[in-house]
């Protein structure tokens, strides 16, 4: 058993707290390996951050339950290294089951995701409340986020073909039974790079498609049911068209991509949205830039003269949204 304090980490709750009353959102970024964790660490640093670090169940098994534990204990060690000791969390995203939660919980996680939000409204109560139950009865007490609405799209192993949104009328009664610290709902975002079809957005200026505006009257009703109570919204990626192009410049193919405006982020993170996920746009970014330095350099085989190239580039991405998108620049 590995508390999370043990590794430097925190969990969620007083950082929500200061984000609620604050009017702006943590990062949640997803990482995998090394080149990603250090260009979230250094952008965060960089603009005085708290940083939300995701662990995906597919991530646990590309990289190591162990390895990654460690990165985490790592990730503080080198914002302390960096010169600014910002607050760091390590969450599981999209937990499926009460043994991978425990086993999270066990092994240094600060904070899970269960989400049962697939499964019939009861079943979802119970399975959350089983998560919340012990996870909350730690000597360190774990934070725990539930979900409710399905977001359509594809990540590692979430994967849905529709979305529903979040039924406002359910909150209350969801959050009293289960106890969660934090609630997902869905109120339009979607995951992966392809977040709306063609035929749900409008075409503007050389074709980009626009997509359908958030559902922002869901998330005021669901504010208003549940004041002042942590939400987060998963895939929420804005999709940077200047990667989009760089990729297909130089041989990648991803037809009708589009993600959520900035603007919507910014907006969703002034109310009670405290939580923003962002995986998708990390991926781009580092896969422009690997695919450019393989195109114009043919010759190169050292996996640090592209690799680095792409951590810079994410320090830039990551930095750019805590401070135009999400506003937690500043608030470490």
């Amino acid at each position: 058993m590995t508390s999370y304090k043990e590794l430097g980490l925190v969990n969620t709750v007083d950082l929500f707290k200061k984000a609620v009353s604050g009017g702006y959102a943590l990062p949640a970024f997803n990482f995998n390996n090394m080149e990603q964790m250090q260009a979230i660490i250094q952008a965060c640093v960089e603009t005085k951050s708290p940083v939300i670090l995701q662990v995906s169940s597919g991530a646990r098994k590309y990289a190591n339950q162990n390895l990654l534990r460690n990165m985490a204990k790592g990730a503080v060690e080198y914002a302390h290294e960096l010169g600014y000791d910002i607050p760091i969390v390590l969450h599981l995203d999209h937990g499926d089951s009460f043994e991978l939660c425990k086993d999270c919980v066990e092994t240094g996680f600060s904070s899970v995701m269960i989400d049962g939000s697939h499964l019939p409204y009861d079943e979802n109560v119970a399975l959350t409340k089983k998560v919340c139950e012990f996870a909350h009865s730690q000597k360190d007490y774990v934070t725990v986020e539930g979900e409710l609405g399905v977001l359509a799209g594809v990540e590692d192993d979430v994967s849905s073909e529709h979305s529903n949104y979040t039924q406002p009328e359910e909150v209350q009664d969801f959050v009293g039974k289960t106890k969660v610290d934090s609630l997902a709902i869905s109120i339009g975002t979607s995951h992966g790079r392809t977040k709306f079809k063609p035929e749900q957005c409008t075409r503007g200026p050389g074709g980009i498609l626009i997509p359908p505006p958030l559902r922002f009257d869901i998330l005021a009703e669901v504010e208003k049911r549940l004041p002042g109570f942590p939400i987060v919204l998963h895939g929420s990626s804005s999709v940077p068209i200047e990667y989009v192009e760089i990729i297909e410049k130089f041989g990648g193919k991803l037809s009708n991509s589009v993600g959520i405006p900035e603007e919507q982020l910014r907006k969703a993170a002034k109310s009670a949205v405290c939580k923003i996920n962002i995986d998708s746009d990390g991926r781009l970014a580092m896969t422009a830039m690997i695919r450019k330095v393989f195109a114009e350099k043919p010759d190169e085989f050292d996996p640090r003269k592209y690799l680095g190239p792409a951590r810079d580039e994410l320090k830039k991405l990551y930095a750019h949204k805590t401070v135009s998108v999400l506003g937690s620049a500043g608030q470490a």
